[in-house]
């Protein structure tokens, strides 16, 4: 029996079209639904397997391989939320790391233009950082706090604890990579892959 794409939505947030109309998606994980919410885990498993398709059609697959990884943890725990209409909320609350995108996106900037000497590269290294902490590091320990309570059981969400502990340890990883190049420098490997610019 075949599971059907199509929604069905639980009585947290019916007919309700954002995140802001429905504060409970980020308290009810598991319940919590919206159109809004939905559209935005259905968009982002897209981009995600558009992203992917271009890294291994792009040649990339051995330089970019960690991203690999990501995207698909990423998207299988997307997926649920798409065909299971469960844990939507956790799929938008995870989405908060975009916030921190757009700084790691200036730095990595900045880095190809190697102006690390530049008074805006060093303020955003500390936005970068409180941001990092703010909407990477704060949100995964809530959800990882939140889905330790299926760790005895065989559900949905005992697979989904799967997947976030992987991707706690992926964040973690590149937490400690972006504090010893910014702030630690003379213990970052001098043999680095040039396109790695999150990780150097």
């Amino acid at each position: 029996m075949g599971y059907s794409a199509v929604p069905k939505c639980p009585p947290r947030g019916r007919g309700r079209d954002s995140v802001w109309q429905t504060p409970d998606m980020l308290v009810e994980i598991e319940t919590a639904w919206s159109l809004s919410g939905y559209l935005l885990v259905c968009f982002s498993a897209g981009y995600f397997i558009h992203d992917t398709v271009d890294i291994v059609a792009s040649g990339q697959t051995r330089a970019s391989w960690e991203y690999l990884v990501h995207h698909v943890m990423a998207m299988g725990a997307f997926f649920s939320g798409i065909f299971w209409s469960s844990f939507v909320g956790g799929g938008v609350l995870t989405l908060l790391v975009e916030v921190s995108n757009i700084f790691l996106t200036i730095r990595m900037m900045m880095k190809i233009s190697n102006a690390q000497d530049h008074l805006l590269y060093r303020v955003n290294k500390y936005v970068n950082l409180v941001m990092y902490f703010l909407f990477r590091l704060a949100p995964q320990a809530y959800l990882t706090h939140f889905f330790l309570r299926y760790v005895n059981q065989r559900t949905l969400g005992t697979f989904l604890l799967g997947i976030l502990l992987m991707l706690d340890v992926m964040i973690i990883i590149y937490f400690s990579r972006l504090l010893r190049s910014d702030f630690c420098p003379e213990h970052v490997p001098k043999k680095q892959h040039k396109d790695k610019f999150l990780t150097e």
